[in-house]
């Protein structure tokens, strides 16, 4: 069950990296100010997407896809039983 987590964890980063790198793209196609304020400073990204809404939605809510792989993946993952040996 470790690979199959492992799987959906890696499908789940790949959809979120394609998709963050596009809206990235999309704030330095914007403006370079954009570009670097979504690199360097905090939730600027969400104000990029708030404010850009019309050309952001697509990128963003397919972006939002990779939460089901998450999701899935952490509930496959194998509890461990908390006891180490000493």
């Amino acid at each position: 069950m470790e690979i199959v987590a492992l799987v959906f964890f890696l499908v789940g980063f790949v959809i979120a990296l394609i998709y963050g790198i596009k809206l990235l793209i999309l704030a330095f196609q914007t403006s370079l100010l954009w570009g670097l304020g979504y690199i360097f400073i905090p939730f600027v990204a969400l104000i990029f997407v708030i404010v850009h809404w019309e050309d952001a939605k697509s990128p963003f809510l397919r972006g939002l896809l990779a939460i089901p792989f998450y999701i899935i993946g952490a509930v496959l993952m194998p509890q461990s039983s908390g006891m180490y040996a000493s």
